[in-house]
């Protein structure tokens, strides 16, 4: 009898851990709420960024296979590229009006940008499209050239120079670049894309949690590495993209070591996972074109413990508090710089050592918005410190506490990161954040027989 309930428990618990993982829509789904959202966001944000900017007309364009930043976020789902060259071009006749869409290409590219080209009555393109300028009259014309973003600055230098050679000399002077435009579509989310964001975090974080746990690693044989690669098979196996290979190192209680005091810029070593080894990852998926970007520890028990030691949880109790900080200086209107200088300074008042060094996250996971810190910079940054922080915008909450940790003798460094969003009153954790160091492996896993 007890075997059989201890059987029928087993199997209970089996299928339960299954439920837990997270639904992800197929193909197709996926390409529909995509091709939704895109028109959702053409049709009800475009025209606000377009008022607010003061750019009545925009105009975005790539060769194939050399995608501009924000086309490749204007682009439907079934295209993975721009076809020969594709010219995008957004107007809005007067502030708050619709914004009315084409395509100088030789296709309609999904529902809002419809053909206004015919090859055949006009053979040359930039022709075209000088004629589609001419006729509605732009006071502003957009292009994307910035000097502080990368993603607004995709236009090729030989299309910006064909571009101003075939423009009439009336219009030369009313050219200007939509770097801060180009910036607020990118880092502006919608309802719709903010009621899916935490499903997608939680997806991150199921995925981090099986990787940290006893299902792959095994002390003493598993390795960083192996943990690595399992995160990428797991990915793939759910359907989903990532954006960067993830990294897993290790922090130990020796005091030789001096992994608190690791560059960021060199990947860690592969090692040998062993009890008492405290796990860091750091790890994002790519999922309906949106991203994440989690860092979370784990630590490996030892013979004779049931849970992580306190003295680490209270080492985590510093970066969440530290997290607290930074995000309590979120005020819309405030430049990146000024949030980064006001946490440091009560950060030091608290007597905290650590770095921020938090990001913009959504169409890319390093995306457009006003940076707050750099890993390699605790000052200013100069451009994208500058741009001042909105509503409506998503974040990758990025830092790092040195605590010392008497037990071990040395420093450790609790490196955190966590998807949130900013509503214009208060920061929110997509799915929440971490604030218990994960065991390995999971004592209460274990029923007890």
């Amino acid at each position: 009898m007890r075997l059989m309930l201890l059987s029928i428990l087993w199997i209970a618990f089996v299928f339960s851990s299954l439920a837990q993982e997270p639904a992800v829509l197929t193909q197709r789904e996926q390409s529909r709420v995509i091709d939704q959202w895109l028109e959702d966001r053409i049709g009800n944000l475009l025209p606000s960024l377009m008022t607010e900017t003061g750019i009545d007309m925009w105009i975005v364009m790539s060769r194939e296979y050399n995608e501009d930043p924000v086309i490749r976020t204007l682009l439907p789902s079934t295209w993975h590229a721009a076809r020969r060259r594709t010219i995008l071009v957004m107007y809005q006749p007067s502030p708050n009006a619709p914004v009315e869409s084409f395509a100088i290409a030789r296709y309609d590219v999904g529902k809002s940008f419809k053909k206004a080209w015919d090859p055949e009555a006009q053979p040359d393109q930039w022709n075209a499209l000088m004629e589609i300028i001419q006729a509605k009259n732009p006071k502003k014309i957009g292009l994307n050239y910035a000097k502080d973003y990368g993603h607004a600055d995709g236009l090729t230098h030989f299309d910006y120079e064909e571009f101003m050679n075939r423009l009439p000399d009336s219009f030369q002077n009313k050219v200007v670049s939509a770097q801060t435009l180009a910036v607020r579509w990118l880092e502006t989310r919608t309802a719709s894309e903010m009621a899916a964001y935490k499903h997608i975090q939680e997806l991150a974080h199921f995925i981090i949690a099986e990787g940290l746990s006893d299902r792959v690693i095994t002390p003493g044989v598993t390795t960083t590495d192996d943990v690595v690669w399992f995160y990428r098979e797991k990915i793939k196996e759910m359907k989903l993209d990532t954006w960067f290979h993830p990294t897993v190192d290790i922090q130990r209680p020796d005091p030789e070591s001096n992994e608190a005091n690791r560059s960021f810029a060199v990947r860690p070593d592969v090692a040998v996972i062993m009890p008492g080894d405290l796990l860091h990852i750091d790890f994002g998926i790519t999922y309906l074109r949106l991203n994440t970007d989690t860092q979370q520890l784990a630590y490996v028990l030892k013979a004779g413990e049931t849970e992580v030691p306190a003295y680490l949880q209270d080492a985590l109790k510093v970066g969440n508090r530290l997290q607290d900080i930074l995000t309590s200086n979120y005020v819309e209107g405030r430049t990146g710089n000024e949030i980064l200088r006001a946490s440091r300074k009560q950060m030091e008042a608290e007597g905290i050592r650590g770095s921020i060094y938090t990001h913009p996250l959504g169409f890319y996971g390093h995306s457009a918005g006003p940076t707050i810190g750099m890993w390699d910079n605790q000052g200013d940054t100069p451009g994208a410190g500058d741009f001042p922080l909105h509503v409506n915008t998503g974040y990758a909450i990025e830092l790092n506490a040195v605590v010392f940790v008497k037990e071990w003798n040395k420093d450790v460094r609790i490196m955190l990161e966590e998807g949130a969003f900013f509503d214009g009153e208060k920061v929110t954790y997509y799915n929440g954040r971490q604030k218990s160091i994960l065991a390995i492996p999971r004592v209460s896993n274990y029923l007890g027989y």
